[in-house]
């Protein structure tokens, strides 16, 4: 951190000079009275050791996944991080850069994006990625509006099923009222998978794409291959939403199931929690429709002299110059945080990724196994659907009362999930990562047994 200067008496003298005022009131005189405050009752000046001190003491404050046994998820995940990744992150060639319009200076950036989406397209099972988007959220939006523009603006049906993330929906209701998207939601059924005859039914000759998150917002890994299907069958798009990325390093992404796009939220890689962000989407999709695809796409070409080099293929100066017919509304996107997903899947490698995704599915089934077999009154929501690292459970008590008791216990231990909705179980939806050692689950299994 840089001393701040702030402007002295001189200095506030000429900026009032300059604007032919006499007074800081005058300056804002236009403010309503009653939203102004005379003077901010604040503790004495400190120098910069002793502020440092006073900020970290404040910080001790915050209930942080690093002091506390954390079993949160719900679309942000605590995975490893090499130092790697801050490494080259705060190297001031990337850290201070921008768009990429000038390749000849922009070697380095236009290739750690063109290695991120090679390696989301191999993730993804696609043949095509973009250059990141800004969250998962806007990456299902992008993805409903692709498919509104891939079928020639003919069709104007969304057909999502209700366990995406509440949050990527509500995004999306915002974005599709002025366009004109219908939003049709078909629930899950029982087992926590999208219901089949429900989607069948919601499914018309007016529906553009057919969206589903998988593992869902409830930790349920769903039909991939039937809903592709389903979405075929009336000549829609199918649209595979991922909330934690890491799943792909085990569970097969909707790229091999023909489905026509797979997006989503790309923060496992790399990118750590933080109070609401930073966060990095992703878009992926078939080369057929790579013109309507939103955002940058960097490509591989050779310089003057037949050396390897990279471009920005599909620029989103595109954007700026057409305006309201342009592709996207995407135009400075997350390359910071595209970068450190790079980073981070080539410092872990392929191996690395799946031994790490095993790791996160075996320590989630040792919990659920545990909440059940120790007699904790805790038990599965849906014990016969398949899950990778998160899943819900229900107990004698409501989510929202357990996640207090736990958390009073010195455990977070997961999201109530029935805020979101009302027609899911009352329960708590816990994610486990390589992060939660034998003495966290021992905390949680203690805090749940505790709590009932």
């Amino acid at each position: 951190m840089h001393p701040w200067i702030g402007a002295g008496p001189e200095d506030r003298r000429n900026l009032l000079d300059e604007l032919s005022l006499e007074s800081i009131d005058q300056l804002f005189a236009r403010l309503p009275e009653a939203i102004r405050i005379d003077r901010l009752d604040l503790p004495p000046a400190q120098d910069e050791t002793a502020l440092r001190r006073a900020f970290f003491d404040l910080g001790l404050n915050n209930t942080t996944a690093a002091r506390t046994p954390s079993f949160l998820g719900a679309g942000v995940y605590n995975h490893i991080r090499p130092t790697a990744v801050d490494a080259v992150l705060s190297r001031a060639e990337f850290f201070t850069s921008y768009t990429p319009y000038q390749p000849e200076i922009s070697q380095g950036t236009l290739q750690a994006l063109f290695e991120f989406q090679t390696l989301m397209t191999r993730l993804s099972g696609m043949e095509v990625s973009n250059a990141s988007l800004y969250d998962g959220a806007t990456a299902l939006v992008e993805a409903a509006l692709f498919a509104y523009r891939v079928l020639r603006t003919k069709r104007s049906r969304v057909v999502l099923a209700e366990t995406v993330h509440p949050i990527y929906r509500s995004v999306l209701d915002a974005y599709a009222e002025p366009t004109g998207l219908e939003i049709v939601t078909v629930p899950a059924g029982p087992d926590g998978r999208l219901d089949g005859e429900a989607l069948a039914a919601a499914i018309t000759g007016d529906t553009c794409c057919v969206a589903v998150q998988s593992p869902n917002f409830l930790g349920v890994v769903e039909d991939l291959g039937a809903v592709s299907q389903a979405a075929h069958g009336v000549g829609a798009l199918a649209v595979h939403v991922v909330t934690e990325a890491l799943s792909m390093a085990l569970l097969k992404a909707g790229g091999h199931f023909e489905f026509d796009v797979v997006c989503g939220e790309a923060q496992s890689f790399g990118v750590a929690p933080g109070y609401g962000g930073p966060h990095l989407g992703f878009f992926t999709c078939r080369e057929k429709t790579v013109r309507q695809m939103p955002g940058r796409l960097c490509g591989e070409t050779v310089d003057s002299e037949g050396d390897r080099a990279f471009c920005l293929t599909l620029s989103t100066r595109e954007q700026h110059i057409r305006r309201a017919k342009a592709t996207s509304n995407i135009c400075t996107n997350q390359g910071l945080m595209a970068l450190a997903s790079t980073v981070w899947l080539e410092a872990i490698g392929g191996a690395g990724l799946r031994r790490l995704a095993q790791d996160n599915l075996s320590r989630a089934h040792e919990l659920a196994r545990r909440l059940v077999d120790e007699d904790t009154g805790w038990r599965l929501a849906f014990p016969d659907s398949p899950f990778f690292n998160e899943f819900l459970i229900r107990g004698p008590i409501g989510g929202p009362e357990a996640a207090r008791k736990a958390e009073q216990a010195g455990v977070l231990a997961g999201i109530p999930v029935a805020r979101w909705n009302d027609r899911w179980p009352d329960g708590l939806l816990i994610a486990v990562t390589e992060h939660n050692s034998s003495a966290d689950l021992d905390a949680l299994v203690n805090a749940l047994r505790m709590a009932s």
